[in-house]
């Protein structure tokens, strides 16, 4: 996935809300029902937001009986990680103030 892609869609003030909560909830991931709640945004708002992250790869969705459950693709991210500390920060993560490897 272009890295690019996928911070365009952080861009949005309210992708980069989702994608913050639901990073913050980890493995067991969030209905979107609960997202839709907790983030005050109508779900039909909502849905197009989270098409797109999972269209950028960021999201991942799993069905639980009639709930839709997303979870933050984790490979997708420490990519997109890794693509800063290298770009950005010269490939040494301790310029950025970062304390990991690549």
């Amino acid at each position: 996935m272009d890295e690019s892609q996928q911070f365009a869609a952080l861009g949005h003030p309210l992708r980069l809300q989702v994608f913050q909560l639901v990073i913050a909830h980890g493995e067991e991931g969030l209905p979107a029902g609960q997202i839709a709640s907790t983030l005050d945004v109508p779900a039909s708002t909502l849905s197009s937001h989270l098409k797109t992250l999972q269209q950028v790869n960021l999201l991942a969705a799993t069905r639980d009986q009639q709930k839709l459950i997303y979870k933050i693709n984790e490979a997708a991210v420490r990519e997109m990680i890794s693509f800063l500390v290298q770009d950005c920060c010269q490939n040494q993560p301790e310029l950025c103030g970062l304390n990991i490897k690549t």
